[in-house]
């Protein structure tokens, strides 16, 4: 028998261990099924479960249920990512709280820490992902840095120097003063800072009292100018192009260049050009041949190639002193007020410093090019399909790759050098050796660079390093290329991209046919969540107060297919929540009611409208769910349950069941508990994928003997037999009729006890035959006294509604004062219509609209939404009311 209140902490528990133990999960690289694999992104081995994780992992973990269940083998690739700066950084702040630094222990040493670190405490995310009642092939988890993935890491990096789309060269990175280390754009944070802007006169050479006032937010950066570019259609400044202007304070001649990048438009329309400590002015730099001064140490203080007085300032105290020399030599133009953004490493907090340096580079361009061709042929295909568009704009665009990182957690890059600093990149140590050897024709000592690989270098072979590439195994013939790859919007240029440049370049095919993008998790408001906030939602939290069924729902429900935003209210979850007391308490009414599973039972045979009515309805239910989910319509396969479930099974089809249970016949009585035992079944199989906790807990109560778990069963395949078209109309119009009256009924006020007439006009022959065989349903579900058919005219103080072509007709007048009803609906109406007109006025305020959050906009069109649906509502109740 099952409790009368579902405990979804003791039942989560009990049903995971007993799927992870039984192997379930595991795909089976020996079947004749066909595969369908899902790469799990593999999350930072530092990380710890965020509302973030919970979206992508459940979307994930339901295709995977789903596709278990329709006879794939299915194989979901877990594991983690070692998350080079991240993993390094808690191991660092560990030491340092003991009073060690990194270098204090030396490499060998310090990674000995990070693997035991990694040992202890990494992972927490993979068993926090069992909670979420994720359910990959654990066995198979790889992560990053172990053996297997570390070859193929090596292997790609040796194949693509040896075919010259890796190289080492000079250009701009993302430095990290304070990690001193490069970093990637997704590494950088943008913070607004209220600055200034300060305008500076540098004189031309040979021309006195002739100046050319070029703006900057970074006077320091001056020391390591080497150009002024104007715009070569700018007339202001046509004599001055191929003329020098001498660089203050340092004294240096550089050239005015005409180039487009300069923009006539803003400020003096002539720009001062640093190419060792801008992007921008970097290629301005190589397109005029400009020298490249580096006027920065790791630490972003200035170095020796400054004049004297700078060397070794910090970069904002040689701010204020360029700032206080230019001021003593008259040479300020003006300074403002300026905020602007400037760019932070997202871990250390730090401005980072556009920097000139030797590092390791991939040739993305050409990597990129088969890439883009795969998707412009439909090779692999982006749902939402607009999002191909973004995909498109940076792989174009796409620009050298920078690969090296100058900290010690990852894999080294496997490249060694000689006494004369000659490189040799090989698989390994001895490799590089022998060619070392025969290089010098003698035996040298070698050196091996410093440097590891960027995290996202690995991540981006995930698809197939982690099947055994470079080995030929079985699992790499069955599993490669994947069907999906869910992720969201914000990596697919730092890892989508990438995966399919080396998968493509590698495997000479394409890692995935289709990438699903889903939105990010932002709050009820729609804001982005934050700790400074206070806005965080902990998905562990949710699933103790709620249930983990009830998250997966709510985060598969609010997954539109459009691919926006998830907006996670509170209130969301505990409504779905409640939905799965619903289908616990149908749950419990079947089992009071003696329904059972029957093995016999042939829904083919079924003969009471009623029980016909609702095999068709499952039947339609499945193939909806079928269609929902090979588009990725998450929304509206969870949508499609909890109306049937809520609405279709438990409000109409249990309550049709009751008089049938209560009465004599045992024939209708036992075709309605089969049914009933039938269609619970089918349900909880179409609901698993999705609430795989609650339903495996209900299907242990109802499943037969030899069934086994609901995760390994198969999901419902019916037929076209089962779908009755005569059944669904009956039983539909007897739903359309109850409904109508329940609804006048709440509109007018009609007290609950009060029992009305109810009278059809224009009633076809099949309306009247269907309202005498269903009388005493509608009769005690629309609590009406009595059925009749009148086609004359109603009597006054009527309220008339349509159900088809028949009209229902119900007197009012000795049950409400039908006068005082209407007034009070025209007064409610009136009300409505002043909030419509005030926040139409707000709405249609382009001040409102330019000061006000984006939330509260939103809220505000709600809120218009709501009254006009309110104001049709109260419209059409006093239309109902017939002249008295």
């Amino acid at each position: 028998m099952l409790d009368k209140t579902y405990r979804p902490g003791d039942v989560e528990a009990k049903h995971y261990t007993a799927w992870e133990d039984s192997g379930a999960f595991a795909a089976q690289v020996d079947s004749n099924a066909v595969p369908y694999t899902i790469m799990m992104p593999p999350a930072n081995v530092t990380g710890s479960l965020h509302v973030g994780h919970a979206l992508t992992f459940t979307i994930q973990d339901i295709l995977i249920r789903y596709h278990r269940m329709k006879g794939r083998d299915a194989l979901w690739q877990p594991g983690t990512d070692h998350a080079g700066i991240a993993t390094q950084m808690v191991v660092e702040r560990g030491l340092a709280e003991e009073g060690i630094h990194r270098r204090d222990l030396g490499r060998d040493a310090f990674l000995e820490k990070v693997w035991e670190w990694k040992a202890h405490s990494g992972g927490t995310i993979c068993r926090q992902l069992r909670r979420l009642g994720a359910s990959p092939d654990w066995p198979r988890e790889r992560f990053t840095m172990d053996e297997g993935l570390s070859a193929a890491v090596r292997k790609v990096f040796v194949d693509l120097y040896k075919q010259k789309l890796i190289y080492r060269d000079k250009r701009l990175v993302n430095w990290d003063p304070k990690l001193h280390t490069a970093i990637s754009d997704l590494e950088v944070i943008q913070k607004e800072i209220n600055g200034h802007l300060w305008h500076f006169r540098y004189p031309i050479e040979g021309e006195a009292d002739r100046y050319i006032v070029v703006a900057t937010t970074r006077p320091e950066t001056m020391l390591g100018d080497t150009a002024v570019a104007v715009h070569p259609e700018d007339s202001r400044y046509q004599d001055l192009i191929g003329k020098n202007v001498v660089l203050p304070l340092v004294g240096r001649k550089i050239p005015i260049v005409g180039d487009d990048y300069a923009d006539p438009e803003t400020g003096s329309g002539a720009v001062k050009i640093t190419p060792a400590h801008d992007f921008n002015d970097f290629e301005v730099g190589r397109r005029h041949g400009l020298e490249m001064v580096n006027i920065f140490d790791e630490n972003a203080h200035l170095n020796d190639d400054v004049p004297e007085k700078y060397r070794g300032l910090e970069r904002y105290a040689a701010r204020k002193q360029v700032v206080a020399d230019l001021e003593a030599a008259g040479l300020v133009a003006a300074i403002e007020d300026h905020t602007h953004m400037v760019p932070h490493g997202d871990r250390s907090q730090v401005a980072i410093e556009p920097w000139l340096t030797d590092q390791w580079y991939v040739d993305a361009e050409t990597l990129a090019r088969p890439a883009i061709e795969a998707v412009e042929t439909g090779r692999t295909k982006f749902v939402p399909e607009r999002w191909s568009n973004t995909y498109f704009e940076w792989m174009r665009n796409i620009q050298p790759w920078c690969i090296s990182r100058q900290i010690w957690w990852g894999h080294q890059i496997p490249a060694w050098y000689g006494p004369d600093g000659t490189c040799f990149v090989e698989y390994d140590e001895a490799a590089a050796q022998a060619a070392a050897d025969a290089h010098y024709g003698k035996t040298v000592e070698l050196t091996q660079d410093n440097d590891v690989l960027d995290t996202w270098f690995s991540s981006a072979l995930w698809p197939f390093s982690t099947l055994g590439w470079p080995e030929d195994t079985k699992e790499l013939a069955r599993y490669y290329p994947g069907d999906v790859l869910v992720t969201g919007f914000d990596i697919i240029f730092f890892w989508v991209a990438r995966m399919m440049m080396m998968g493509i370049h590698f495997m000479g095919e394409v890692p995935f046919k289709t990438v699903y993008i889903h939105g990010l998790v932002r709050d009820a408001q729609g804001q982005k969540m934050s700790k400074s906030k206070g806005n965080v939602m902990d998905p562990l939290e949710i699933v103790d107060r709620y249930s983990c069924d009830a998250l997966r729902f709510t985060l598969a429900a609010l997954s539109i297919p459009a691919g926006q935003d998830v907006k996670l209210a509170e209130s969301r979850i505990e409504g779905y929540r409640n939905f799965t007391t619903k289908l616990w308490n149908a749950a419990r009414f079947c089992e009071m009611n003696g329904v059972a599973r029957d093995a016999a039972f042939d829904p083919h045979g079924a003969k009471e409208p009623v029980n016909r009515w609702m095999i068709s309805a499952t039947t339609l239910l499945a193939r909806e769910m079928d269609q929902a989910f090979a588009e990725y319509r998450f929304n509206d396969a969870a949508n499609g349950l909890y109306h049937f479930i809520w609405h279709s099974f438990c409000d109409w089809y249990l309550e049709f069941a009751k008089p049938i249970f209560a009465g004599e016949a045992e024939a209708p009585k036992a075709e309605t508990r089969a049914t009933m035992g039938w269609v619970l079944g089918q349900l909880l199989h179409l609901l698993a994928p999705i609430m795989p906790f609650i339903t495996e807990e209900l299907w242990s109560q109802f499943s037969l003997p030899g069934e086994g778990p609901l995760l390994t069963a198969s999901w419902p395949e019916l037929d076209d037999g089962l779908i009755d078209r005569e059944a669904t109309e009956e039983m539909s119009w007897v739903v359309d009729l109850i409904s109508q009256v329940r609804a006048v009924r709440s509109e007018m006020n009609v007290p609950a006890g009060a029992q009305l007439p109810l009278i059809l006009k224009d009633a076809s022959p099949v309306v009247r035959d269907r309202a005498q065989k269903h009388q005493s349903l509608i009769a005690r579900l629309a609590r009406v006294d009595g059925l009749t058919f009148d086609d004359g005219k109603p009597a006054a103080g009527s309220v008339q509604a349509l159900v088809g072509e028949t009209t229902l007709v119900l007197p009012l007048a000795e049950a409400i004062d039908v006068d005082k009803e209407r007034q009070r609906l025209q007064k409610e109406l009136d009300a409505v219509a002043k909030d419509k007109e005030k926040l139409t006025k707000k709405l249609a305020n382009e001040q409102f609209l330019a000061k006000a959050p984006p939330a509260v906009v939103e809220e505000q069109r709600s809120r218009l939404g709501e009254a006009d649906q309110r104001a049709e509502k109260l419209s059409a109740a006093l239309s109902r009311l017939t002249a008295a």
